[in-house]
């Protein structure tokens, strides 16, 4: 067959094929590039076993009025569901007190993450970010991010750790957060605790050393030593833990023996004057902590004990 001459060979359009070459790509980049979009506060869940509570308060009021007038300054992290919508990685608060200024959407970086890169940013933004954090957010928040990176076998990308430095979590963790080895080891125990019993821990009425040692006893003696505490209005010392907990390592640990512990007079022990929660909840939210709700009492007679003060002052100078 002849060849054509070269005049009449059709040459391509090079410019042409440049241009949907690099067309192609820039709109590849953009579509894989992080973008900000509104999305409707209903399409996003919480992240699963959240173990930072978003509490209803002073700060919380002030930020929805903030959001209310400037709207939300920082985005909130999410990543897609298989299912559809949405999953909150970091940004409960920002989400919850958005819906508190009645506005329905809320902006959000989306960003595709594995159950384990998830986890680990969740704890790791609510640990730089919250403050006056409870020991049950503690607890569940290193226990979660130890998890997850025991599973990721301590990989030095998502955990900057140099290479060629062999660390166990625990040691990992306790370089990233500035607390000890051991007190992270105590903080985790006390997700063995039943939820009761934890509260309690929150709210102050039992210390963290007790309460590690109260968590390796089995869930029944820890129900059992529930119902001793309501009954007779106390909680158990340090010591006294102590010996529950080394009757326990040696198999005789008996509620008989949980009474005659709890019997003993604390060095310390406090009486206590313990007012019905009903007279007082009318004054109260169902999210105020006992302690709070001491705290104010205290504050109230004071108050009441200086305008009482003032009152006979006021007779006397007549």
């Amino acid at each position: 067959m002849p060849r054509k001459p070269l005049s009449e060979v059709q040459i391509p359009d090079l410019n042409l094929d440049e241009d949907i070459l690099f067309k192609s790509q820039k709109t590849r980049e953009e579509d894989n590039a992080e973008k900000v979009i509104q999305i409707p506060l209903d399409e996003i869940s919480d992240f699963p076993n959240h173990p930072f509570k978003v509490r209803e308060d002073k700060a919380m009021i002030e930020l929805s009025e903030s959001i209310a007038k400037v709207g939300v300054l920082m985005p909130a992290l999410v990543r897609p569901k298989e299912s559809g919508g949405y999953e909150m990685i970091a940004g409960h608060r920002r989400k919850f007190a958005t819906q508190y200024a009645n506005i329905e959407t809320i902006p959000c970086i989306v960003r595709n993450l594995s159950d384990d890169e998830a986890t680990i940013i969740m704890v790791d933004t609510n640990l730089r970010q919250r403050e006056n954090l409870l020991p049950s957010e503690k607890a569940f928040a290193y226990k979660m991010k130890l998890d997850a990176m025991n599973r990721q076998g301590l990989r030095t990308d998502l955990t900057s750790c140099q290479v060629g430095e062999k660390l166990n979590s625990i040691k990992l963790l306790s370089k990233q957060i500035d607390e000890s080895e051991r007190q992270i080891q105590r903080y985790v125990r006390l997700t063995n605790l039943i939820k009761p019993i934890l509260d309690m821990v929150d709210e102050q009425y039992i210390a963290l050393n007790p309460a590690v040692e109260i968590s390796f006893l089995d869930t029944s003696h820890q129900e059992y030593l529930l119902n001793v505490m309501q009954l007779n209005d106390c909680t158990p010392s340090h010591a006294q833990t102590l010996k529950m907990h080394k009757l326990d390592k040696e198999g005789i640990l008996t509620t008989d023996e949980i009474d005659n512990i709890m019997a003993e007079q604390k060095p310390n022990q406090v009486e206590k004057i313990k007012i019905p929660k009903n007279r007082i909840k009318s004054f109260f939210t169902n999210k105020t902590s006992e302690q709070e709700i001491e705290d104010t009492i205290v504050k109230a007679l004071e108050l009441y004990q200086r305008i009482q003060q003032k009152k006979r002052s006021n007779r006397e100078s007549r």
